[in-house]
C-alpha cells in the first residue's frame, strides 16, 4: 500500500488520474479509444517535459493505477479501474 500512497502524493500524478477518469472531457478527440490517451496529449496537458511526464506515468504504472498499450511509436495510457477499486477498498478496510 505504501507504493500506491507515494504515487498519489504528487499533484501532477493526481491530476493525470483525474483526467484519465474522463478522457473525452480532458482530451477531446479520444472518445471511444479503448487504448487510452497517448503520452503526448498527457504531456501537453500537464505542461511538463516528456522526461518528467514519463517519470510520473512510470510511478503510476508501478503503483498499478495505469495500464499501457503501445500503438506504433506511441504509448497510450488508461486507468486500471479494478486496481483502483481494490486499493480504495483496502484503504477503507485497513484505516
Amino acid at each position: 500500500m505504501l507504493e500506491e500512497c507515494k504515487a498519489l502524493s504528487n499533484e501532477t500524478r493526481l491530476a493525470i488520474l483525474e483526467w484519465l477518469k474522463d478522457p473525452a472531457t480532458h482530451f477531446p478527440g479520444t472518445e471511444g479509444d479503448e487504448a487510452g490517451v497517448c503520452v503526448g496529449l498527457i504531456q501537453r496537458r500537464a505542461g511538463c517535459s516528456i522526461s518528467t511526464i514519463s517519470a510520473h506515468l512510470a510511478i503510476l504504472m508501478r503503483a498499478g493505477f495505469l495500464r499501457a498499450t503501445r500503438r506504433g511509436q506511441w504509448i497510450h495510457y488508461r486507468r486500471d479501474e479494478d486496481r483502483i477499486r481494490a486499493f480504495t477498498a483496502r484503504l477503507h478496510r485497513d484505516l
